[in-house]
């Protein structure tokens, strides 16, 4: 969970993610968007992997990237919990 939260904490990241929202993206689409470097789009990218937000597949020379919804669905789930409790009481 921290790695996930350290991840989402850095605007660039949140950027990528929203992209990814729309679909797959090749390493090179996502870097085309940004004003930085490749090196550091390249660590971005690899923060979100290291938080298993992203993964990323192989075709021909290209690498893409794509969302791990199923993170996303766990971290909700954290979060709701939170709230939960203290929204049945007042049932």
């Amino acid at each position: 969970m921290s790695e996930t939260l350290k991840a989402i904490s850095d605007p660039v990241r949140r950027d990528i993610l929203e992209m990814l929202k729309k679909g797959k993206k090749s390493a090179g689409e996502i870097a085309e968007s940004f004003s930085l470097t490749n090196a550091t789009v390249s660590y971005h990218l690899s923060q979100l992997k290291k938080a298993d937000l992203i993964t990323e597949f192989k075709y021909k020379n290209y690498i893409y990237y794509e969302l791990n919804v199923s993170v996303f669905e766990d971290l909700l789930v954290w979060i709701y919990g939170f709230g939960g409790r203290e929204n049945e009481k007042n049932k």
